[in-house]
């Protein structure tokens, strides 16, 4: 008998697994992982649309606006309606500053991406002549 108090965890036979453990085996992780990665374009030469491409600065930007325009709206009614006023006065600026923020994100991230895609051709373009003249 072992002196100290050790107890070891009984082994688990596959009948015994719980069902925690099935669905961490059966789950496809890897491959759901690999396909958000965001190097995905660097492994696939398949063409992408325009909206594939800026969808996110797009929606960044929709959602800027609205917020900067829900913002305007809350700030309108602080000059309206004379019950919670201070409310009003605090909530509106915030909306317009974050609405702001967004927006302004949004459209400079629009030049960025075009930056990279410009450098991806460029990119490709020498690897191509690279290929060219040392597969010779």
């Amino acid at each position: 008998m072992p002196s100290t108090m050790e107890t070891h965890p009984k082994r688990l036979d596959g009948s015994e697994k719980s069902p925690e453990s099935k669905d961490l085996i059966t789950s496809n992780t890897a491959s759901t992982l690999c396909i958000s990665s965001r190097s995905e374009s660097v492994w696939t030469n398949a063409p992408r649309s325009k909206w594939e491409i800026y969808h996110k600065p797009i929606v960044v930007v929709s959602v800027g606006g609205a917020i900067f325009l829900f913002g305007v709206v809350v700030t309108s009614l602080s000059c309206f309606i004379k019950t919670n006023k201070n409310v009003y006065k605090m909530c509106g600026p915030a909306f317009l500053s974050l609405g702001l923020m967004l927006l302004v994100c949004g459209f400079v991230w629009i030049p960025v991406i075009r930056k990279k895609q410009r450098q991806r051709q460029k990119s490709r373009f020498f690897q191509n002549i690279k290929s060219f003249f040392f597969n010779r």
